[in-house]
């Protein structure tokens, strides 16, 4: 009984553990995408460099009715504790990092548990599409934002 019940807890935390192990297996996220919704004067956007020495360095911009409302620093990196995100946004005086948790060839899921919000940093990669995600805990209330993305030209 302890055999099937060890084996069964296997199938749980497996899927939890990071299959990324390079910073090269994120060199899909390289290169420019953006989300136009004219209709409501918005434009997110995110550039990604390609993967280099031990880190990938991007940056996004939101521009609402031809005015720029937010920006983020960010970069992913090799460390000798595996792979994190970190983040710079506008709003906050520090960098937060979060560290990979779980990943696919085409998901990677980054959290930061002790952070306010969000705790959890995705993204999804679909041919020519990029979905970042943010979820986690706002007030003890479980809140998530999509930011799909198409593949843009880098200008």
């Amino acid at each position: 009984m302890k055999r099937k019940i060890a084996i069964a807890a296997l199938f749980f935390v497996l899927p939890l553990q990071a299959q990324t192990e390079k910073l090269s297996d994120l060199a899909g996220m390289a290169g420019c995408w953006e989300r136009s919704d004219k209709a409501n004067g918005l434009l997110i956007t995110e550039q990604w460099m390609k993967p280099a020495g031990t880190s990938i360095l991007g940056i996004g911009r939101t521009v609402k009715n031809g005015t720029t409302t937010g920006f983020e620093y960010m970069r992913i990196e090799q460390t000798q504790d595996g792979i994190v995100f970190i983040s710079k946004p506008k709003e906050n005086p520090e960098e937060t990092v979060f560290k990979l948790t779980r990943s696919t060839p085409s998901e990677f899921v980054f959290e930061n548990a002790a952070h306010d919000f969000p705790q959890r940093v995705m993204y999804k990669i679909e041919g020519v599409k990029l979905t970042g995600r943010i979820e986690g805990k706002i007030n003890g209330k479980e809140k998530a934002i999509d930011f799909p993305m198409t593949r843009a030209k880098c200008e």
